[in-house]
Parts: structure tokens; C-alpha cells; sequence
């Protein structure tokens, strides 16, 4: 049982390390959520206070206890098709544009969490791959979880979460498990040897995902940066897109005025100049 709650002077410090080593702003109203979801955490490891906690994590060996830190703190919500009409453009504008590139077009899920948004750019690539001759598509799935990452890389999902991608690609795409797996599917073997997952966090200058890209998906996870670093991770992404690529970011997002090299395509949907 911790002593006391998290006091706004550790709040500040935890805060300001995750900012950054992540990115992520916390303000002064998620102090309680920031208790909540370290407190079975720092009760294992056998502190009685947040205090003592916050000195620990603070000093110079304490670099995977950052990462537990915001390992614990990062939200991961994400779905298959999820905000579906960028799928749809996707698949009916983006795919049949760039299948004239020279060599493969590749495609990088920057905010990848468990893989479903990976899984179903896999799907519609496969799709598009039955209507359009000779279409190459590489692609990448990124995270700064490691926890998430092991998941969206075994490609296992109960069955209730593939509600989304219906009865089709379900059984298209997706294999039922038996036995113990009842009740679970993975991600067949065609499906998975279409993507590959690398541990990215957003902060870092240089983003090993195989050169520029065609199409960059980062949907949902700007909403968390202030406006310094978001302005400074659109550029990043900016750079990381060939002439004529598309960023993706969720509906709720804005850039703002910040879009230098960019310009409007669709709704949450940017093409580079």
C-alpha cells in the first residue's frame, strides 16, 4: 500500500521525462491517471511512496525502468479498419496512383500499437494486389512499446476484434485457433510475410524504415504531443516522404498551420509536394 498520492513536484518530474524521452505532454489534469497507472508498478517493485519512485527513476542506470515508465503511461487504442475511409482511399486513390513508382511502393504504420492498422494495410494491399498488375508494396510497422510490438509481431487477436474486417477476410485472411486458441485468430502466414516491425519512438533524428516512403500512416498519436514537438515530428514525417507521398493522421487531428511541404488531399489525409 502506497503512502500518500503522487505529489504534484514527482507529477512535474515524471512528466517532464517522459515528454522527453516520448513526446508525450501531460497536463496537470492527468496527475490521477498518471497515479493509477503506476501504482501496482511501484508497489511490485517494493516502494511505499511515489517519491522515492520518481528519485530512482531520475538517476543515470535507470533506462528500461523509462522505458516501463512509458510503457505504462502510453494509451494504445487502436482496431482493424479503423476510421475506414482512409482504407477506402487507400485503396481506390492512393494504391492504383503510386503502382507506376519505380520499384516498391512502401507503406510505414508509424503508430503501428498491436497491429491491427498494419494488418489491414496488409489486406488492402493484398486486395488492390488482385486488380492491379505487378503492385509491390513494402511494409512497415512501428512503435515506441515494445509490449505492443511483440503482439502486433505474433499477429494473434481475439475473435471478437476482428468484428471490422467481417466474414470475408476474416476467413481470408485470418486462421481460427483450435484448443486453447479457441475463441482467437492469427494472422495467416501470406498476411504477415507482408510486413515487418521495428521499434521506433517518433523523438529519434533518423527512422530505420528502408528510405522515403510513398504512404505514412500516424493516426492518433499527435494528439498527445504539445505544439513544439508535434511541429517538429510533421517535419520528420515530411522528410520521410518521397514527392507525391500521403500522410495519414487520424480525423480528430490537426496539423494547424504547420505544413510546410504539405498539402491538403482528403480528409486527414496530406500529400507531399
Amino acid at each position: 500500500m502506497l503512502s500518500g498520492g503522487l505529489s504534484p513536484q514527482s507529477f512535474r518530474r515524471l512528466s517532464a521525462l517522459v515528454r522527453e524521452r516520448s513526446g508525450i505532454a501531460l497536463s496537470d489534469d492527468k496527475r490521477m491517471l498518471v497515479a493509477n497507472r503506476l501504482r501496482k508498478h511501484v508497489t511490485e517493485l517494493g516502494y511505499e511512496a511515489y517519491d522515492p519512485y520518481s528519485d530512482y527513476v531520475l538517476t543515470s542506470g535507470a533506462a528500461a525502468e523509462i522505458d516501463t515508465l512509458i510503457e505504462l503511461l502510453v494509451t494504445n487504442h487502436t482496431s482493424f479498419f479503423r476510421e475506414p475511409e482512409h482504407f477506402r482511399l487507400l485503396s481506390e486513390e492512393v494504391l492504383p496512383e503510386l503502382a507506376s513508382s519505380s520499384g516498391p511502393v512502401r507503406l510505414w504504420s508509424a503508430a503501428a500499437s498491436s497491429g491491427e492498422e498494419v494488418y489491414t494495410m496488409a489486406m488492402v494491399v493484398a486486395e488492390a494486389s488482385r486488380q492491379i498488375r505487378g503492385l509491390d508494396c513494402r511494409i512497415t510497422g512501428s512503435d515506441i512499446s515494445r509490449r505492443m510490438l511483440a503482439i502486433a509481431d505474433k499477429g494473434v487477436y481475439p475473435l471478437a476484434a476482428l468484428d471490422p474486417v467481417g466474414p470475408v477476410f476474416t476467413k481470408r485472411y485470418f486462421q481460427r485457433g483450435i484448443s486453447s486458441q479457441n475463441g482467437r485468430c492469427r494472422a495467416q502466414a501470406d498476411l504477415r510475410s507482408r510486413v515487418r516491425f521495428r521499434r521506433i519512438n517518433l523523438l529519434d533524428s533518423s527512422y530505420p524504415v528502408g528510405g522515403r516512403q510513398h504512404v505514412i500512416f500516424c493516426r492518433n498519436v499527435m494528439i498527445y504531443f504539445d505544439a513544439e514537438v508535434r511541429a517538429q515530428t510533421i517535419d520528420r514525417l515530411t522528410d520521410m516522404l518521397v514527392p507525391g507521398g500521403y500522410l495519414f493522421v487520424g480525423y480528430s487531428e490537426s496539423l494547424g498551420a504547420h505544413t510546410p511541404g504539405l498539402e491538403p488531399a482528403w480528409h486527414g489525409v496530406y500529400r507531399r509536394i
